[in-house]
C-alpha cells in the first residue's frame, strides 16, 4: 500500500520543529559555557599605559624577604594586569614588551615582598587599591561563587539536554524505518538493531504521533 504524502514527510523528517529549537537552546548552552569558561584569555583591545596606580606600604619592622622569586611569580599570577590585556601579572610582564602596567606592578610586588608581607597581604593590598578587578579570579564570597559554578553548570546542563535529544531521535528514527519497513513489505533493518517487539515499537510510535499533535 502507498504511503501517504504526510508520512512520507514524517518518515523523511523525524525531527519537528520543537525539538530542533530545544536542540538549538542546548547547544546555545555549550556555547555560552565555553565562552564563560574562556574569559580569561587575552583580548586584543589597546594597552591603557595610565592604568597603573602605586600600592605602596612601609616595610615591617626587621623585615626580610617573605617569599622565592618562584613563590612570588605564582603570586603575580593571581594578579591581574590593569591594562586591560586580561591577563596576569607575570604573564603580561614576560611577553607583552609594550605594556608598561605589569613592570610598574612587578615593582610593587617586589618592594611588598622584600617588606616582609605574606601573599595574602599583597593581595589584600592590590584589591584596596584597584578593586577585586585586581585579581584574577573573584573572591570566593556571596555572589562570586557564581564565577566558579556557572561555567560547569552550564555545560553540565547543555550536555543532558543534547544527549536526551539524540537518544530522542535515534528512537524516533528507529520506528519511523520499522513503519515504513512494514509498509512496503521491506525487512524493519533498523528495527532489528533494537531489542524491542513489535508491540512495544508499536506502542512507541503511537507515543511520537500524539506528541506531534500536541
Amino acid at each position: 500500500m502507498p504511503e501517504s504524502r504526510e508520512e512520507s514527510a514524517r518518515i523523511a523528517s523525524p525531527i519537528n520543529r520543537r525539538e530542533w529549537l530545544v536542540a538549538a537552546a542546548g547547544l546555545g548552552v555549550v556555547l555560552s559555557s565555553r565562552v564563560l569558561a574562556g574569559q580569561g584569555q587575552p583580548s586584543f583591545t589597546p594597552i591603557d599605559q595610565s592604568a597603573y596606580r602605586p600600592v605602596l606600604r612601609e616595610p615591617k619592622p626587621g623585615a626580610t624577604a617573605s617569599m622565592t622569586p618562584l613563590e612570588r611569580d605564582q603570586l603575580e599570577r593571581t594578579l591581574k594586569c590593569q591594562c586591560t590585556c586580561i591577563l596576569d601579572v607575570y604573564t603580561c610582564r614576560t611577553t607583552d614588551f609594550t605594556c608598561s602596567v605589569s613592570p610598574a606592578m612587578h615593582r610593587d610586588v617586589m618592594r611588598l615582598v622584600e617588606g616582609g608581607y605574606t601573599a595574602q597581604e599583597i593581595k589584600d593590598a592590590f584589591v584596596a587599591t584597584y578593586g577585586e578587578v585586581a585579581l584574577t579570579a573573584p573572591v570566593k564570597q556571596g555572589f562570586n561563587w557564581a564565577g566558579y559554578f556557572a561555567p560547569a553548570v552550564v555545560m553540565t546542563t547543555g550536555g543532558i539536554i543534547l544527549t536526551m535529544m539524540i537518544k530522542r531521535w535515534t528512537l524516533r528514527s528507529a520506528a519511523n524505518a520499522s513503519t515504513a519497513a512494514a509498509a512496503t513489505g521491506a525487512a524493519p533493518a533498523a528495527a532489528a538493531r533494537i531489542d524491542a517487539s513489535a508491540d512495544e515499537m508499536a506502542r512507541l510510535e503511537k507515543a511520537l504521533r500524539e506528541e506531534d499533535f500536541e
